[in-house]
């Protein structure tokens, strides 16, 4: 990270933001991407599945190490989205060859967060990592709804996306636990945040392997006035699964924001057809945040 981009990005002036965005320069530049507490399941999970070759047996061989995590996928394998058919599922193999690559990954990382939750050290930060994750588990649900129902766009892979997209903003509140300080300044936390998601995001899920679709879509979502050519893709599905969460109760907030956002425009949506669809798939978008955690 070069010297110059780190002093664009140290906004707040008072001295603890300023230390606190200095050490996480270097941690960038440094490449130590590690976020505390991270369940060494979860990692040898995510190394199975970086095996482009790997089979359903040997990863639910992985996954059974962690009864917690056998459970979760097997919740996530049973949920109304994705099995519509409602026919049971209890062993883990054909769970794994149920869902797919995406989800065993959605279900690692869904596990992986409870374990962070619950995590002594970060005690103080129960709270906000609850709601940093409830909140990407409705954008996750949100996102294989909207690929599902207007684009062509893989709708696993968009739940998967849905769920990281606040990787950046977890790894921010990890480390900024051990600066207290930084809480009684809200502003200043907050701009780090503003200025420092995306980034880290990014090196977050590179560490991780992460599909380079979906690390593009979660650099770039927020920006309404995203121009894409071709089809609809990734990115533009995450902007709006983000747009409906954010203003889901506020309707014409949701519209405004909608008429503001070039995604609206390629996926051909409008606020009248989403609330069509929303309430359509309201049972199923239960069933799978209550799988995922959220």
């Amino acid at each position: 990270m070069s010297a110059q981009h780190q002093g664009n990005i140290a906004g707040p002036t008072n001295q603890a933001a300023f230390d606190f965005v200095k050490a996480l320069a270097l941690e960038m530049s440094a490449g130590k991407i590690e976020i505390p507490s991270f369940p060494d399941v979860a990692v040898r999970v995510r190394k199975v599945l970086a095996d482009e070759n790997c089979s359903a047996a040997q990863i639910a061989r992985v996954v059974s190490a962690e009864p917690a995590m056998a459970a979760k996928l097997l919740q996530m394998a049973n949920s109304a989205l994705l099995n519509p058919n409602g026919t049971k599922i209890t062993e883990l193999k054909s769970a794994v060859a149920r869902i797919g690559i995406s989800n065993v990954r959605s279900a690692s990382l869904a596990y992986a967060m409870e374990q962070i939750k619950n995590a002594k050290e970060l005690a103080p930060l129960r709270k906000p990592l609850h709601d940093l994750w409830e909140r990407s588990v409705k954008v996750a649900a949100m996102s294989y709804v909207v690929a599902r129902s207007w684009t062509r766009v893989n709708a696993d892979q968009a739940m998967l996306a849905g769920l990281m997209h606040g990787m950046g903003r977890v790894y921010i509140l990890t480390r900024a636990v051990k600066h207290p300080e930084l809480f009684a300044d809200g502003s200043a936390y907050h701009q780090i945040v503003l200025e420092w998601n995306a980034q880290v995001a990014k090196a977050v899920l590179e560490s991780w392997e992460i599909s380079p679709e979906i690390i593009e879509a979660v650099e770039h979502y927020e920006d309404l006035e995203r121009t894409g050519s071709g089809e609809t893709d990734l990115t533009d599905v995450l902007t709006i699964a983000n747009v409906l969460v954010s203003f889901h109760s506020d309707p014409p907030a949701m519209e405004m924001r909608l008429k503001e956002a070039s995604a609206a425009v390629r996926l051909g949506v409008n606020a009248e057809d989403i609330q069509k669809v929303l309430q359509e798939t309201a049972g199923e978008l239960g069933s799978l945040r209550t799988a995922l955690g959220g």
